[in-house]
């Protein structure tokens, strides 16, 4: 009998021992919730369109096409789309095709107007102009193209701070940012 309640007494202290152990793991186990994260930021899908091509005409006739390898909507005017490897195409009712390259362009899908940036190349005829920055102008009926102007055809080759035209009357104006610089003109013969 003795032996029973000496082993009874283990068993005991035994259950004793592992309930208080098993108790004291349970408070060394930290409990985490994870709480589903919640971004207050806006997520938007993609706005990048390739092979971008628009083309309009006004009500005189003339033709205007832009195309680009990409286009990004701006989020904030839907009615913006900024180009990139820009080709724009003046085909004009009464006169000859106007060819218009840049590496980007801010296209307005409103009003047609176009600034073309960085390497901008305008072939009208036997004239080429390059130039960094280009603004189009449909409504207005202009290009007004500026910064590092050379202008060249068969016979000479100009450089100019600006090149202003009327798309209209062909009408163009030269000139240099300041009064005191002058417009350097050369002739190729």
């Amino acid at each position: 009998m003795k032996k029973k309640i000496i082993i009874s007494i283990i068993i005991f202290l035994l259950i004793f021992i592992l309930f208080f152990y098993l108790k004291s793991q349970k408070k060394n186990i930290k409990t985490k919730t994870i709480e589903p994260e919640i971004s207050s930021d806006i997520v938007y899908g993609s706005n990048i369109i390739e092979d971008v091509y628009y083309s309009s005409n006004d009500i005189k006739g003339n033709k205007y096409v832009i195309k680009a390898s990409t286009g990004e909507i701006d989020y904030n005017n839907s009615n913006i789309i900024f180009l990139t490897n820009v080709s724009g195409f003046v085909k004009l009712k009464n006169s000859n095709d106007i060819k218009i390259t840049s590496k980007y362009g801010k296209y307005n899908t409103e009003n047609f107007d176009t600034i073309f940036s960085e390497n901008v190349i305008i072939d009208y005829l036997d004239n080429n102009i390059l130039g960094k920055y280009l603004d189009f102008s449909i409504k207005r009926g202009s290009m007004i193209m500026s910064n590092e102007i050379v202008y060249t055809n068969s016979n000479n080759i100009l450089k100019a701070d600006v090149i202003e035209m009327n798309i209209d009357t062909k009408d163009t104006k030269i000139y240099m940012f300041e009064d005191n610089k002058k417009i350097n003109i050369k002739s190729k013969k």
